[in-house]
């Protein structure tokens, strides 16, 4: 039977047999005390080498200089690596050197976690190091991991760049790769930042349900499932807005929720089906009082993550210190088009859209013509921090009706770099406001707008009780911490982003090698030369087959008749 093994994984399963065999558990369910990491041993050691005596420390192998009765390693924990120095003599002294001699010489590989202890010590050429006294099996790898060659000025070869592969296997990619783990340390400092900052100001982190009878909050296509229990479909939130303003109708006077967020839509570089976002609802506030608090907040964030408020992003430096330029809607279009939109119909608007080739359909209304508009001619010029302001009331059936401007509503985003990362009302609290801005809504649903937001009547009957003067915030964490980080894709910022399915490599039997002319008792070596499938085989040179089957032959002590080189040559036919 086929094994799909490498020679590589097929070495370290018999290593880990070996390793059991001579008592030694591979994967000890003991604790392993530890009171050192490497980053604090290498940026410490020299102001105080009297701390470093006794040290236990555990990490993952990832480099070896085996030299006789002495030998260098690398050790990589989760702050960074070191280098390990293990004496034959000192280690085993007794005359049993299987410790040395066989399990770390032989039994050990790249990729296996180990815990030691030892003391700190400088080499001769001035490298600070830890000197092994003893070492502990803590974790077997049966898989090898890619070798990233780095030369003496830090530049990378051989890299684990493949993004395919990256972004799939992030466990290996931040292995071999650990420079990226500061893009999520700095995701979570933006996270933290942003909590401590709403926490002083005595707002509440609360929990809404991710499964909703009513996928409301937003202009987005839902996720759909089925309750069993309740036979009744749910879906996925596209938002938290309606249960977050519900607790506002509950007596809270802000509220705040980092939750992630559900859209059946497109993936692009800005774009991942499942992302976080943060919405926040303070009572008694309007949107223009949430434009300075969005900018106090940035502006820490910034300056915790950078040491200031200016971050370079790409070639361009933004400055998160406000106040941020304001443009309303239409005056951002008339700025970028010369189009004036504030008075035109539906019919105009789409005639323009068309002159333009912007692509739009017969479900569209105004606002999302204007919508479209705007997306495609403006976004691409707001590269500094700038709040687009004052929204068509078609546009948004969740916000206040602006106080002063007919047939607007209350609304900002912020956008930076092209993107919207911040989205911002003078909440809607009329309630009979609200059911008809739904009814609407379901109008243009039944046009064919799949975005088009349904009708929650337990979002209007919360109203109908009576919800104060609110102010409500959501910011896209991802696109945030994609900014601070100067990452240009989601998927940089995302532990695990959707997938395509992986397409599973085809099982290879022994006897697929045999219909294919191998004879069977040089199948496991053929195997063992990596390749897995008759078709791995098929694109592999045959004189360089015929001359490695010799070498193998050899290696492995094989007492089988060598295939002639025609023989083997029939293999490819």
């Amino acid at each position: 039977m086929s094994t799909g093994l490498s020679e590589q994984e097929l070495l370290r399963r018999d290593s880990l047999k070996q390793l059991r065999e001579l008592g030694i558990d591979p994967y000890p369910a003991e604790a392993y005390e530890i009171n050192a990491n490497a980053a604090d041993i290498l940026a410490n050691y020299e102001k105080d080498k009297t701390a470093y005596k006794t040290i236990s420390l555990a990490g993952r192998i990832m480099g070896r200089n085996i030299m006789g009765a002495a030998s260098f390693a690398e050790l990589q924990d989760a702050t960074g690596r070191i280098q390990i120095y293990l004496k034959r003599d000192e280690l085993c002294p007794d005359e049993d050197k299987t410790l040395y001699n066989t399990v770390f010489k032989k039994l050990l590989d790249i990729g296996d976690f180990i815990g030691i202890k030892g003391y700190v010590f400088t080499t001769q050429t001035g490298e600070i190091s830890i000197h092994v006294t003893q070492f502990t099996v803590l974790s077997k790898s049966l898989r090898p991991l890619p070798i990233v060659k780095r030369d003496d000025d830090g530049n990378v070869y051989d890299g684990f760049t493949n993004p395919e592969l990256r972004y799939r296997m992030r466990y290996v990619d931040l292995t071999v790769n650990p420079d990226y783990k500061q893009i999520f340390i700095n995701r979570s400092k933006v996270i933290n930042t942003m909590r401590n900052y709403f926490d002083s100001q005595g707002w509440m982190e609360v929990e809404t349900p991710i499964l909703q009878a009513v996928h409301g909050g937003a202009a987005a296509r839902p996720f759909e499932t089925h309750h069993n229990t309740l036979d009744m479909p749910l879906f996925l939130r596209i938002a938290n807005e309606l249960y977050l303003k519900r607790l506002i109708v509950a007596g809270f006077d802000g509220v705040y929720e980092f939750g992630k967020m559900f859209r059946n839509e497109g993936m692009d570089r800005t774009h991942n089906p499942e992302f976080t976002s943060m919405e926040i609802y303070v009572a008694y506030k309007d949107y223009i009082w949430m434009m300075g608090m969005v900018e106090e907040c940035l502006e820490k964030i910034a300056t915790t993550i950078h040491g200031q408020p200016v971050v370079k992003v790409g070639q361009h430096e933004i400055n998160f210190a406000g106040p941020y330029e304001k443009l309303t809607m239409y005056e951002s279009i008339e700025k970028y088009t010369g189009i004036d939109v504030s008075a035109m119909t539906e019919t105009e608007i789409a005639g323009k859209c068309k002159e333009l080739g912007i692509e739009i359909d017969d479900s569209m209304g105004r606002g999302k013509l204007i919508d479209e508009l705007f997306s495609e001619k403006v976004e691409a010029n707001l590269i500094q921090p700038t709040y687009i302001t004052d929204y068509p009331l078609e546009m948004t059936p969740l916000a206040k009706k602006h106080r002063s401007k007919e047939d607007l509503v209350e609304r900002f985003e912020l956008f930076v770099m092209g993107k919207e990362i911040g989205n911002a009302y003078s909440e809607l609290n009329d309630p009979i406001d609200q059911k008809e801005r739904f009814e609407e809504q379901l109008k243009l649903a039944a046009r064919g707008d799949d975005e088009a937001m349904a009708m929650d009547d337990d979002f209007v009957r919360a109203l109908e009780y009576g919800m104060p003067p609110t102010s409500g915030l959501g910011i896209g964490i991802d696109r945030l911490v994609m900014l601070m980080t100067n990452q240009s894709t989601i998927q940089e910022v995302l532990f695990f982003p959707q997938m395509r399915a992986e397409k599973k490599a085809k099982v290879t039997t022994d006897q697929d090698f045999v219909d294919a002319g191998v004879a069977a008792d040089w199948v496991q070596v053929i195997r063992k030369m990596g390749f897995n499938t008759v078709e791995e085989l098929k694109a592999g040179n045959p004189n360089k087959v015929f001359n490695d089957l010799g070498g193998m032959r050899k290696k492995l002590k094989l007492e089988l008749a060598m295939p002639t080189k025609d023989e083997v040559t029939a293999w490819f036919s």
